[in-house]
């Protein structure tokens, strides 16, 4: 028997296979559904469904609920952590080749997230973006437009 935790608009509801079997339930078209509970009627419509990450949005008797659905699977991943997004704190930019600053695109002071661009790095006739790998706030500027540098020359410090 499955087990399901189902997060109705901030609820969470558990749920397992014969609740789900038990259901009184009709197909009236492929988006809309009759079903019947304790002597009660519910016109079901789905609104919207994104299966891949396991979420839709229903109309129960003309009111929206915004439905998640998290398998057995889903709930040991979540409980051990995995799904936890982590961030590295950035010590040092270096260049990832050689070649000649076009522009600096950040300052000393600003604090800066994964995917921030800092700098424009010109090599081989094409313009390189490169982008922050992780996070933390520019304590020094090494280069500045118009420099060379090397592949590994440490072109920003970060606190």
């Amino acid at each position: 028997m499955s087990n399901y935790l189902i997060t109705v608009n901030e609820e969470e509801l558990h749920v397992n296979s014969s609740d789900v079997d038990a259901l009184d339930s009709i197909n009236v078209d492929a988006k809309n559904l009759h079903v019947l509970d304790n002597n009660s009627a519910f016109q079901v419509e789905i609104v919207h469904s994104d299966f891949l990450n396991k979420t839709m949005s229903l109309s129960i008797n003309g009111n929206m609920y915004d439905i998640k659905l998290e398998d057995e699977y889903d709930q040991q991943v979540k409980k051990m952590g995995l799904l936890a997004v982590t961030t590295q704190k950035l010590n040092e930019v270096k260049a990832p080749m050689p070649g000649l600053i076009v522009i600096v695109m950040v300052e000393v002071g600003q604090e800066i997230v994964v995917g921030t661009p800092l700098l424009v790095l010109s090599a081989m006739k094409m313009e390189n973006i490169i982008l922050a790998q992780g996070e933390g706030i520019i304590k020094s500027i090494e280069i500045k437009k118009d420099d060379a540098v090397e592949k590994g020359q440490v072109i920003i410090e970060m606190e």
